[in-house]
């Protein structure tokens, strides 16, 4: 023990299978080795091989922070149509069998001292408590989805019987906006989905951990943040350490050298970045409403395509190339009609590198928690086109509460028609709204610059955190 006592705190974080949360906990832990000289062990739960994503990020990390893949758990037993958040939550409460015997091999050949899970990963607490780990989350979006999980979620499931979408009044969520039923995150919409009682089964466990890292800060979201940070009996501590996002391929020479050269020769801020993230696809007549507003708006853009995801049912319209060519499925001509004007790239494009690129003027985007944060360290403007997840609450904070947005609407069939997207897209670019908001996003550029200099405040509560854990006794 006084040999473990003499060695540097070590964390072991417990993050979802795939890449999403696996980004910015992977911030978090940088700091945590390079600022603190403390060591870190990625312990991942898996389903099956782990990604070649995956693999590629950890291996470059510093060598304070190794890195476990669990064997992979079955899930064979779980209906097709399951969602997302039963899958996570079910493949961490299969793992911990394998989480305890590498607890066990941790904690006697290092100071073992803290665990962090994200969001759905509670039930790894109690292996925590077992071996006098302190627990702790890692909640990886906004300080207002926050705020509805701990506070809002569980009085909500007690107090109504219908589906929230059916609520007349919008939902109070201390500390925020007022919030329509409908806009609440995707799990809760229907209650007698097992997502919807994972999620409430999660929040309910949130007052078990030691404190949460929240990736936002103060000036980004002060009302959910000082509600949050109310010192009142019984609440759980939250520590803004945002924003934690991946800036290194802004300087790094990743694939996307054509793409960087296209921006270089557009004027400053002039480029509209068209974007859904790793996961968001539109159907085909959408897509086709966006490529003709684009068309319309005569504003330059660059824009990541993918194919639709309605592609197999339009398969008798498309030739068997489609499937691998998003290309195809552009409106005849486009791409001739906007040439020089407009640059359609198939799949993947650097994000960090476009957003801090000196061309690029607005982002339209699936309102991503991390393509959020990207935007705003880089003080890029947005467009919200919500598609799944929190993203819909997301839009609402943008668009309603910080005022960094605009947001599309659609129309009665669930379509946003060519006419408003291009005038969206001109008002951002060149319209009166789109200069107040790129006089905001400058001002909250400036503001998570200086959260996360040398003396910010995130700076300072990931310290005040080491030096806790530093004192802790094992």
């Amino acid at each position: 023990m006084e040999h473990q006592q003499s060695q540097p705190p070590h964390v072991a974080i417990l993050p979802s299978p795939g890449m999403g949360h696996l980004i910015p906990l992977i911030e978090f832990s940088k700091r945590l080795v390079v600022h603190h000289n403390l060591t870190v062990t990625f312990v991942i739960p898996t389903t099956g091989p782990p990604s070649k994503a995956q693999k590629t990020t950890l291996q470059s990390l510093p060598n304070s922070i190794n890195h476990i893949f669990l064997p992979p758990v079955s899930l064979h037993d779980l209906p097709d149509d399951t969602k997302i958040e039963p899958i996570i939550s079910l493949t961490v409460l299969r793992s911990l069998p394998s989480l305890r015997q590498v607890f066990q091999s941790l904690s006697s050949a290092k100071r073992l001292v803290a665990l962090v899970v994200d969001l759905f990963g509670t039930d790894a607490f109690d292996l925590a408590k077992e071996f006098n780990v302190s627990p702790y989350i890692f909640y990886p979006t906004t300080a207002m989805a926050l705020s509805f999980f701990i506070y809002g979620l569980p009085k909500l499931d007690e107090e109504v019987d219908c589906e929230f979408r059916e609520l007349t009044e919008p939902v109070k969520i201390p500390g925020s906006v007022p919030i329509h039923g409908k806009d609440l995150l995707d799990p809760v919409q229907d209650r007698k989905n097992e997502a919807y009682k994972w999620v409430l089964h999660h929040a309910k466990r949130y007052d078990l951990a030691e404190g949460v890292f929240l990736n936002s800060f103060y000036e980004l979201e002060p009302g959910p943040i000082e509600f949050l940070q109310k010192n009142e009996p019984g609440k759980v501590p939250v520590y803004p350490v945002g924003p934690l996002v991946n800036m290194d391929s802004a300087n790094s020479s990743v694939d996307g050298g054509e793409i960087l050269k296209w921006l270089d020769n557009q004027p400053y801020a002039s480029v509209l970045f068209v974007s859904f993230g790793s996961g968001g696809t539109l159907s085909s007549n959408q897509l086709n409403e966006l490529a003709v507003g684009l068309e319309k708006s005569e504003q330059r853009f660059l824009w990541v395509l993918k194919s639709p995801n309605d592609k197999v049912a339009n398969a008798t319209y498309f030739s068997a190339q489609s499937q691998n060519n998003p290309l195809e499925f552009l409106p005849q001509g486009f791409l001739e009609r906007t040439k020089g004007r407009g640059l359609v790239v198939p799949s993947w494009a650097p994000q960090a590198q476009i957003l801090n690129h000196g061309s690029t003027g607005g982002f339209l985007s699936h309102c991503g928690w991390n393509s959020i944060l990207e935007s705003v360290v880089n003080g890029v403007p947005l467009i919200a086109w919500p598609l799944f997840a929190e993203q819909k609450m997301n839009a609402v904070l943008l668009t309603q509460d910080i005022k960094i947005a605009l947001r599309t609407n659609a129309n009665e069939n669930g379509l946003v028609e060519s006419e408003d997207i291009a005038k969206i897209v001109k008002d951002l670019m060149e319209g009166e709204e789109g200069k107040k908001i790129r006089y905001r996003m400058k001002d909250l550029e400036e503001a998570a610059a200086r959260a996360s200099s040398e003396n910010g405040s995130s700076t300072k509560t990931i310290s005040e955190f080491v030096l806790k854990l530093k004192n802790k006794n094992i």
